[in-house]
């Protein structure tokens, strides 16, 4: 059984769980059916104690496990509380087969050839029924197919009675291709969770340069205004390419953009990880520095500026770009994300008047 991808871990986890919280209510409301006629049809030589105590237990089992699934769907299903879900979940299952498997064996001994068959059939329709219920934790399922079915097959195939090999072939077969339903269910929800991550992606990616877009940039700042008013501070940074449009008139579009995804290549790497960087379009970029980022208590302007000094080689072609910048402090400079996005622009556009009053340097060709 392949692992899961590391990058929907967490989100199969809690589809996982959320399944468990629907499903496990009809396999407790099968196994709760089932136990007054399993006690019914018990080997009337068996003591009480097995012959209606387990079913007895499974019953209350059943409806401690109604009343703790209703008052879970009311709660936040967090990550944390979806990974013990699970747990417990495949853990108590199994737990619940394997005393209703000792149940079918114990009075698969202790009853007549003929009734034979019937407790194959309860402890059979009930491990397939729990293992569809429980589906969506593939390992539980299976477990429960193991521990429901090999016990009752082999007595039935050793038994040496026609009716009852073929019945136990019969099960085997059904069992196996439950499996099959299992893990092609389980590959297609992988498939599924994969391609809304990579769908995801490429709505909160830039194609060009590979830099998060504006749509990711905005739920970033969301993410970090919704801690409030007392959380840790955070700064916008707007980049704006000097000498950007020449290089592109000259070499063309393609050099251009090769020129831009070197820039973006900078940008990120002098960011890091504790920071993101974002293509708003253009040549223009943006750069959010969370309170948790190495570079928070940095000059924002002056670590980016530097990081584009060193020339562009492009197609063997050294070229040179500058670069202007407005940085905005959350709070001081706005509450929200406008009032961030507005004092950035002003701080940009001011730096940039500042660039027109100096000879402007047009980037051109070095040669050795």
């Amino acid at each position: 059984m392949p692992p899961i991808p590391e990058a929907i871990r967490d989100e199969f986890t809690l589809l996982r769980a959320r399944r468990v919280e629907t499903q496990t209510n009809v396999m407790y409301i099968m196994l709760l059916a089932t136990t007054p006629t399993a006690a019914w049809a018990g080997a009337a030589d068996l003591h009480w104690g097995i012959r209606f105590g387990m079913p007895a237990l499974l019953a209350v089992l059943c409806v401690l496990g109604l009343i703790e699934n209703g008052i879970s769907r009311r709660r936040h299903l967090s990550l944390r509380r979806a990974q013990l879900m699970v747990k417990k979940t495949a853990s108590v299952s199994g737990w619940v087969g394997v005393m209703c498997s000792s149940w079918a064996v114990i009075n698969w001994f202790a009853s007549p050839p003929e009734a034979h068959a019937a407790f194959a059939m309860i402890i059979a329709m009930g491990a397939l029924a729990t293992a569809y219920c429980l589906s969506a934790i593939r390992f539980a399922a299976i477990l429960n197919l193991v521990i429901g079915v090999v016990p009752i097959s082999t007595l039935m195939l050793l038994s040496g009675r026609p009716t009852e090999i073929a019945a136990a072939t019969s099960l085997v077969l059904a069992t196996l291709i439950l499996v099959r339903f299992i893990l092609q269910g389980h590959a297609m929800l992988v498939d599924l969770l994969q391609l809304q991550h990579q769908t995801r992606d490429l709505a909160h990616t830039d194609p060009l340069t590979g830099l998060a877009n504006r749509r990711a940039l905005d739920e970033r700042i969301e993410a970090l205004l919704r801690k409030g008013d007392d959380a840790p501070g955070f700064k916008l940074a707007l980049l704006d390419l000097d000498g950007f449009k020449p290089v592109n008139d000259r070499y063309g579009h393609a050099f251009g953009d090769k020129l831009l995804s070197g820039v973006a290549d900078r940008l990120r790497e002098c960011i890091g990880d504790g920071g993101l960087v974002a293509r708003q379009g253009g040549d223009e970029f943006a750069v959010l520095i969370p309170p948790d980022s190495p570079l928070h208590g940095a000059p924002v302007a002056d670590h980016l500026l530097i990081a584009l000094v060193k020339p562009h080689m492009i197609e063997g072609i050294p070229v040179s770009v500058g670069a202007s910048v407005g940085v905005a402090h959350w709070p001081a400079d706005g509450a929200d994300a406008d009032a961030l996005f507005d004092f950035a622009d002003r701080a940009l556009y001011q730096a940039k008047a500042e660039t027109r009053t100096e000879p402007e340097r047009r980037p051109e060709r070095i040669t050795a």
